[in-house]
């Protein structure tokens, strides 16, 4: 009797070879994978899902006092709080993406041995874990926003505003495609691992996450809104604070990059899928 098989397992023969259907029925993994990174990251400690709270606020708070009252760095004329903070949980937000999928291969490889499923599963739960973080920090941000009209700051919410879930989105997009990169070369150059988390404190450093764009000269912010990083910070101070301006132009082009990004790691990712084993 003939046996009939509900799937079959078969190399990738293609390098751009997405299967999302198949990605899409193992939704139930992706969810498991997020709830896992939950559990085991705030596993043992005190505070818990607090950290989410804290760690922007604690950065801003350092921003504001360095930067803000010692450097006295420009903000736009909004307070600096809020112009730090509209910063940083975008910045957070990327970089959270970007660190937590760059060790896709090699901080699963004992799961990835001995069981199939669609490894791109990993790098989305990383993804979506990070965007549920982004939802609490943002709420926060709202909260303080709302504080701060209340006692009469100088902020004007525009309609910019409105895009803010496509600039998650872009971020997410961009996060994930630097971080599977990293992550596809990592299985055979372990520096790359060791250099991610100075590379990102470097990154924020030519982003527009503690100086004010306007305060530039032409030159330095053509070259500013070139990381596609800046036009997305910028939009979500103009689109909240109405500070700065809106890097419309630099934005698509950002939004290209990140498209460009996310292609050419999802190649690199599904070659390096075939081997990885032997190089883990």
């Amino acid at each position: 009797m003939e046996k009939k098989w509900t799937t079959i397992i078969e190399p990738k023969k293609k390098l751009f070879d997405l299967r999302l259907k198949e990605l899409w029925e193992y939704r139930d993994l992706v969810y498991l994978f997020v709830k896992r990174d939950f559990s085991t990251k705030y596993k043992q400690t005190i505070l818990g899902p607090l950290w989410f709270i804290i760690q922007p606020l604690f950065v801003t708070i350092v921003q504001t006092v360095v930067f803000g009252n010692m450097a006295k760095l420009p903000t736009d004329g909004v307070p600096q709080f809020l112009f730090y903070m509209a910063g940083n949980i975008m910045w957070i937000y990327f970089s959270t993406c970007l660190s937590n999928t760059s060790n896709t291969f090699t901080g699963n490889a004992s799961i990835f041995g001995k069981i199939y499923f669609p490894r791109l599963t990993t790098p989305v739960s990383n993804v979506i874990s990070s965007l549920v973080n982004f939802f609490i920090q943002f709420v926060m941000f709202l909260g303080f926003l709302v504080y701060f009209i209340a006692r009469g700051s100088d902020i004007h919410i525009t309609w910019v505003a409105a895009l803010t879930p496509l600039m998650v989105l872009e971020m997410a997009i961009l996060g994930m495609g630097c971080g599977i990169i990293i992550s596809s070369l990592t299985t055979k150059y372990r520096d790359l691992q060791v250099m991610v988390s100075f590379g990102i404190q470097l990154w924020m450093y030519f982003s527009p996450v503690i100086i004010a764009s306007s305060s530039l000269s032409e030159g330095g912010y053509t070259a500013l809104m070139c990381n596609p990083v800046s036009p997305v910070i910028e939009l979500m101070r103009y689109g909240w604070l109405g500070s700065g301006t809106a890097p419309m132009l630099f934005w698509g082009i950002s939004w290209i990059v990140s498209i460009i990004v996310l292609f050419i790691g999802i190649v690199i990712f599904n070659r390096v899928e075939r081997t990885f084993m032997d190089t883990v």
